[in-house]
């Protein structure tokens, strides 16, 4: 069953995100946003029923430890590294480069109700976070009998996971951002640090930015 997990874990997120243009054009953005994110609910909690019905261990196993202060300030210091050093630099970049940048993926969340795009961003950062670097890094890294190449592996699909929503060029950023979280993972093993960083950087790019960016007299 773990090879199981792993296939979900791996292979589920990019399967919704193929999936979800095709269910907005025939169900609607709001309608087919929701069965996506159920999608996602249903891959970790598959996830998870994995991990302690069959694997039988616990779900510490996946990197989750007790909220400590030192997960709050990691997961904050991680978010404002990604917010004021990372994401200004790879947008300079990729504003040299032929591959696009963010825009396909911002006017796709634009499209969304405010209030469905911040549940989206807390359900999909915080799954992305369990099965990319809690579960596959961990049940890989005991299959390889490597943390690194378990943590490449994750890196390489958690960025091509971002390709049908975002376009080429911010899918390649993906790999960076993905293999700065991976080896914060597998430093310190605290998933929940992963999370709020996760959860933090998305949720102020894609709702508090843009709003900013929108209220701003022109």
């Amino acid at each position: 069953m773990t090879v199981v997990g792993i296939l979900l874990a791996l292979l589920g997120p990019p399967i919704v995100a193929l999936v979800g243009p095709r269910l907005a054009a025939a169900v609607g953005t709001v309608f087919g946003s929701l069965i996506g994110l159920g999608g996602m609910v249903a891959i970790v909690a598959s996830a998870f029923i994995i991990t302690v019905q069959f694997e039988h261990q616990a779900l510490a196993s996946l990197g989750f430890q007790p909220l400590r202060w030192q997960s709050i300030a990691f997961g904050l210091g991680l978010a404002a590294f990604f917010m004021y050093a990372f994401t200004p630099a790879i947008v300079w970049v990729l504003s040299c480069l032929p591959f696009g940048g963010f825009e396909t993926g911002l006017a796709k969340a634009s499209a969304i109700p405010t209030w469905l795009l911040v549940i989206t961003v807390l359900i999909v950062a915080t799954a992305e976070e369990i099965l990319y670097r809690g579960y596959a890094v961990e049940r890989l890294a005991g299959i390889t009998g490597s943390y690194w190449i378990a943590g490449a592996i994750s890196v390489l699909v958690f960025g091509a996971a971002h390709i049908p929503n975002w376009g080429l060029g911010a899918a390649l950023t993906t790999l960076i951002s993905g293999a700065i979280l991976t080896v914060f993972y597998i430093w310190q093993r605290d998933l929940t640090a992963n999370i709020i960083a996760h959860v933090v950087t998305d949720f102020m790019g894609l709702i508090v930015m843009p709003a900013l960016a929108q209220s701003k007299p022109t």
